[in-house]
Formats: structure tokens, sequence, C-alpha cells
């Protein structure tokens, strides 16, 4: 994976991850988490999404950086 990749797949997980943490505060998850216990679905896969992302293009760069 070339390293650029590795560098803009972090990036979108980042800004994927602070999506889904805005989304998980506010009002529409607020009322989600009082009756089900849970934030909503959309917050949950944008953390999920933006989590998975940023491993991905960290596990590129570190693949890319133990080759010669």
């Amino acid at each position: 994976m070339p390293k650029m990749f590795g560098f803009a797949l972090m990036g979108v997980g980042i800004v994927l991850l602070a999506f889904g943490i805005a989304a998980a505060d506010s009002f529409a998850s607020d009322v989600s988490r009082f009756f089900s216990g849970n934030p909503t679905d959309k917050s949950m896969w944008l953390m999920l999404g933006g989590t998975a992302a940023i491993l991905a293009g960290g596990g590129g760069l570190w693949l890319s950086r133990s080759r010669p």
C-alpha cells in the first residue's frame, strides 16, 4: 500500500470518528440512549468505520515501512 493511501485512509478515519463522536452527543442519540441504553445506529457505524479506517491506514503504513 502506498504511503499516501495509508495517510489518506487514516485522515478519513479520523474525520469519521470525529463525526461519530459528535453524533453520539446529539439530541437524537440522547433520546435513543434514554429508551434503549445505546446511542443511535448512525453514530455507532461512524465510530466503527472510523476506527477500522484508522487501523487499516496505520497497518498499511506499518507494513510499507518494513519493506525495503
